[in-house]
């Protein structure tokens, strides 16, 4: 049963291994996942698949990405791609009006740009080739290893919410097809103290179907369970995220 979200003080942790268990298993996983959804919105999730060395090898590469020359990254700036891939300073974007404190690179899926006409629609034009560090030729092949690895885990979760929601279990993948839309977005933080702001990124909403956050030790991550209530989602050192 779910904690009242008035007291609640930390996120739902489920195990998604549970659906290779026996039907009662099975069930309790579906019926925590849509609690968890419905009433907070946010979970812990492990039992993946997503191998840990491979989440410690992807943590590493982020931060040797950051650790760049400023020349290095700034070759592979956002402003340079039609399909918004790249890296962008800190304070490059705006959340409500405040500069957001992090650097970001940003890859999507590594498909070719699509032709466009006219009539094409505009969501179209995000689909193009990403933008690759050539100080750092190792971050292309391990960020699409560990693409791969999310998006075979992430139409599985959204099969669980099909059969959560008492729905057939492909019910949602009509809606993605073949060609999911994938995102990764590596982030650094440099820190209040860097900048005199409180900011990493202001409160948002993160669009699409489902969004997952790798952490490292660091603290600064909360949730919004309520409306005004908001609680820490520090990282548990047992799982991934």
């Amino acid at each position: 049963m779910m904690t009242h979200l008035t007291t609640l003080k930390t996120l739902p942790l489920l195990d998604l291994s549970q659906l290779d268990g026996d039907a009662r298993q099975r069930r309790a996983f579906l019926d925590d996942l849509r609690a968890a959804a419905r009433d907070v919105g946010f979970f812990y999730l492990r039992g993946h698949g997503v191998g840990g060395a491979l989440n410690a090898r992807l943590q590493h590469a982020a931060r040797q990405f950051f650790a760049l020359p400023e020349a290095d990254k700034l070759a592979v700036q956002m402003v340079h791609s039609p399909h918004f891939r790249g890296y962008n300073r800190a304070a490059a974007e705006l959340t409500r009006g405040q500069p957001d404190w992090r650097e970001q690179f940003d890859i999507g899926a590594e498909r070719p740009a699509l032709t466009l006409a006219d009539d094409t629609p505009r969501w179209a034009r995000l689909q193009g080739p990403n933008q690759w560090p050539a100080a750092l030729p190792a971050l292309k092949p391990l960020l699409l290893e560990w693409q791969q690895a999310m998006t075979a885990m992430s139409l599985r979760l959204l099969r669980a919410f099909a059969l959560a929601l008492s729905l057939p279990e492909q019910a949602f993948d009509r809606l993605y097809g073949e060609k999911p839309n994938e995102h990764i977005k590596l982030i650094r933080y440099p820190g209040r103290d860097a900048t005199g702001s409180a900011q990493g990124v202001g409160a948002h909403k993160d669009s699409g179907f489902l969004s997952f956050l790798l952490q490292d030790a660091q603290k600064g991550l909360q949730v919004e369970v309520s409306e005004g209530r908001w609680i820490d989602a520090n990282r548990v050192k047992t799982l991934s995220w």
